[in-house]
């Protein structure tokens, strides 16, 4: 009896251990049939470097408020990111303050200018006046001179009585000369003065006139308006500004980017920065719109790292692409990649870069067979980020994009 429940048992426990045993190779058999896998390509396979970066213009016109303009305040401005035209309104600046003083600087220019008037005709009347006294003057001298002459026919009395006379007159003829010469250069200085005063509020008038002009401010330019940040109120309430902020004179409010000028500024590493020139095409991604691909060439390398003011600070190099056509949707500071193609390979086969694994230091691939997956050693000709160029297999092989041993051991369904 207890030989035949031993012989039991052991059959049982057999038949758990095939039954465990069988399962297992069953979902050896399901994982290795459901890894993922990619076909082997062949085709050119261009070798690049990638950088991050933003969309930014070589050219950009900032949209400044007036100078020399006290009491500035925004009573409207066109919507954020807009697409304006050359000579389209941008931003109404308050224009009552201008008003007040125009209106005081035209009252004034007429004071000044008739004070201007009246200081050239009381000039013509002193000079009409001193024109009739000169007049006399000569002509009691000339009367002077022709008694004088007289002096041998008259009493020698007579003579020296005509003689003082004729001397007299002369000496009054020389002071009406000098009073005539300093009413002259008095009326000169007077109009000067009124001159000067009268120019002077004249161009106070033109000065204002002009900023009560610049209280519209208008695009020169084609392009998105983009404004910038108020922070009169402290960084930290710092926001975009609007309609009723004060603005301090001379401000940038914002700028419009010239569009033809849109570039990617992109951010390199120090290991790639050697493998970057001028000239190197480019392919432009936007993370805005990723079925899309922008063309460009590499214009400029910084020849030092640069501050990013990003979190954690670092320096890196900037690589600056122009966009060769750019797209009217694209907007400055929009975020995406530049691919730099620094090589290019004919003929290559190329895999995605998660296929290649290493083993014993050499990298391998996993070709998918009738029988299951065979392990390939390859040669790595060129790798990106999301690909690499291989020897060693043919175009058309499913490579396994998972390890089938490391498949094996996670139990995949």
């Amino acid at each position: 009896m207890t030989a035949r429940r031993a012989i039991a048992a052991m059959a049982v426990a057999l038949l758990v251990a095939a039954a465990v045993f069988g399962l297992r190779r069953l979902r050896r058999a399901e994982a290795a049939a459901n890894l993922p896998v990619a076909p082997a390509r062949r085709g050119e396979f261009a070798v690049i470097v990638r950088a991050r970066g933003e969309i930014g213009a070589r050219r950009s016109v900032q949209i400044a408020a007036p100078r020399n303009v006290q009491e500035l305040k925004i009573v409207w401005l066109a919507e954020q990111a807009s697409p304006l035209k050359s000579g389209d309104v941008v931003v109404r600046f308050d224009p009552s303050g201008a008003t007040r003083q125009l209106t005081e600087d035209q009252a004034t220019l007429r004071q000044t200018q008739a004070a201007l008037d009246q200081a050239l005709a009381q000039a013509r009347i002193v000079a009409e006046q001193d024109k009739l006294d000169l007049a006399a003057a000569r002509y009691q001298v000339e009367r002077a001179r022709l008694e004088a002459s007289k002096q041998a026919i008259v009493s020698v009395l007579q003579g020296e009585a005509s003689k003082i006379d004729f001397d007299t007159a002369e000496q009054k003829l020389r002071v009406e000369e000098a009073a005539v010469e300093l009413h002259r250069k008095s009326d000169e200085a007077k109009i000067a003065s009124a001159t000067r005063q009268r120019d002077k509020a004249r161009a106070d008038l033109d000065l204002t006139t002009e900023r009560l002009q610049l209280m519209v401010v208008k695009a020169p330019i084609d392009g998105i308006v983009s404004f910038g940040m108020n922070r009169s109120q402290g960084w930290m309430n710092a926001r975009p500004f609007r309609a009723g902020d004060q603005v301090w004179p001379g401000a940038v409010v914002g700028e419009i980017p010239d569009r033809a000028t849109l570039q990617m500024e992109g951010k390199l590493d120090e290991v790639d920065r050697g493998r970057i020139e001028v000239g190197q095409e480019a392919r432009v991604h936007v993370d805005a719109f990723p079925e899309q691909v922008f063309h460009a060439k590499v214009a400029a390398v910084s020849p030092l790292t640069e501050m990013i003011f990003e979190w954690p600070y670092l320096r890196q190099f900037l690589v600056y692409g122009p966009i060769e056509h750019p797209d009217p949707r694209l907007r400055s500071r929009m975020n995406g990649s530049m691919d730099i193609v620094i090589r290019r390979i004919a003929d290559a086969i190329s895999i995605p870069a998660k296929a290649v694994f290493t083993l014993n230091g050499k990298p391998v691939v996993y070709v998918a067979t009738d029988k299951g997956y065979r392990r390939v050693e390859v040669e790595v000709l060129g790798r990106n980020p999301d690909e690499v160029a291989v020897s060693g297999i043919g175009a058309g092989a499913s490579v396994a994009l998972v390890e089938p041993e490391s498949a094996k051991e996670s139990g995949r369904p």
